[in-house]
């Protein structure tokens, strides 16, 4: 198949984990014989060539100031939460240069079908698109682009539209799945496919404590208690510095590792102060993809505390989740968003409620203390992501969508709804 995809984030170069999950399928794609060209909005930090991994790229410009480069790339929303200003003035300029772009390509290459990322922004283009070139459309939902459309009529109608469109949906997460439902996606044109892992880069590694503790300058007998992701409300990671004190309480050499970048960078640093906790918080910042790895493997407990932030936004399927149960660690994550699809309670890992810090330090102590429990949690995650979550599997996942789209069949309920 000849694939046409629109995205709103991509990784700005090898190894940077803006939207990963995005170029893993395209590559997933690639591998299995598909030629994919994949449309993205220009970033300043783009440092990209014409193809890589076997993927088409194409980035369309958009802003006549640099100050409007703010379209996708996880920079419209201010903290997830809010649209900022300059992406509301960019949006329009942006949603226009995309379908000129797309009009473009589609009149130089023949595509089986137009595949869009997020059904706000993305959709509406690549519907018009589809529709002008007689193709079929399929839409990927990965859960910000849910939570605006339920944020106001307008948006809502429009979404609408674009699932009504659409010959398959996908969803991240049953979670997201329900939520498109009740948004006007036609159950029978949607289906969930799960997000993988690269079980390879993200694995096993009993070298990895060590390297990270000497890099952060730790004692050998600091407990490395992991998290990682974009400083963000839906992240959870206020309540994981709350739970910090308690752990503590009975695991002094505990330390926290806090890695990532956005809105609430500096909000989550005085927290850590205000909890007494500021000495035991390490903040490494955005870490590239090897390094990031080295940190998975390094963690005693790796933890992610998701929840339904105060607008209601929360995420699909976190895909810093996926990483910890490829490197086999214990896992402590919250019972929200997609994480129960893949994480079954004290077989895979330990689930808690969202926004409760008591419950985290139970569950993170637990494990801190039963390093039998650990191992044999994260040995289960390991082997579910070697069965059932790698890329491969979310790409054949993909092209059967495809298949089925083009036929125009209904398609087969998955396992996760």
């Amino acid at each position: 198949m000849n694939i046409l995809m629109l995205t709103s984030s991509y990784p700005k170069y090898a190894g940077e984990t803006t939207a990963p999950f995005i170029e893993e399928i395209a590559a997933g794609l690639v591998r299995r014989g598909h030629t994919v060209h994949l449309l993205a909005p220009f970033h300043p930090g783009i440092r990209r060539g014409a193809v890589e991994r076997g993927v088409r790229l194409h980035f369309y410009r958009y802003s006549p100031h640099p100050s409007l480069n703010v379209f996708g790339y996880a920079e419209s929303l201010r903290a997830d939460v809010g649209v900022r200003g300059a992406a509301l003035m960019a949006t329009p300029l942006a949603l226009a240069a995309s379908l000129r772009a797309l009009a473009h390509l589609t009149r130089h290459h023949a595509f089986d079908l137009v595949h869009a990322h997020w059904v706000l922004p993305n959709g509406l283009p690549a519907a018009i698109t589809a529709r002008w070139r007689d193709l079929p459309l399929v839409v990927s939902l990965h859960g910000s682009d849910v939570y605006l459309a339920s944020k106001a009529w307008p948006l809502s109608l429009t979404a609408a539209v674009i699932f009504r469109a659409a010959s398959a949906i996908s969803a991240c997460s049953g979670d997201l799945h329900e939520r498109a439902i009740r948004l006007g996606a036609p159950p029978a044109h949607i289906e969930v496919i799960p997000y993988g892992v690269d079980a390879h880069a993200f694995r096993p590694d009993p070298r990895a404590g060590a390297l990270v503790r000497a890099e952060l300058g730790m004692a050998d007998d600091a407990r490395l208690i992991i998290a990682m992701g974009r400083m963000v409300h839906k992240k959870g990671f206020t309540y994981l510095i709350d739970a910090l004190p308690r752990i503590r309480a009975t695991h002094p050499r505990a330390q926290l590792v806090l890695a990532g970048y956005g809105d609430l960078l500096e909000d989550l640093k005085q927290r850590a102060v205000r909890m007494g906790v500021a000495d035991a918080v390490l903040f490494p910042g955005q870490l590239p993809r090897d390094r990031a790895a080295r940190y998975v493997a390094a963690a005693d407990v790796y933890v992610v505390p998701s929840v339904r932030d105060d607008a209601g936004n929360i995420d699909g399927l976190p895909n810093t989740l996926l990483e910890g149960m490829g490197a086999a660690r214990p896992i402590v994550a919250t019972h929200t968003a997609g994480i129960p699809d893949v994480i079954t309670d004290g077989v895979h890992g330990l689930l808690a409620p969202e926004r409760d810090a008591a419950a985290l330090a139970a569950a993170i102590g637990r494990l801190l203390s039963d390093g039998d429990l650990a191992a044999r949690l994260g040995a289960a995650a390991r082997r579910r992501v070697l069965d059932e979550l790698s890329w491969d599997v979310t790409a054949a996942r993909f092209e059967a969508a495809y298949h089925r789209a083009i036929a125009g069949r209904r398609p087969i309920p998955s396992r996760y709804t």
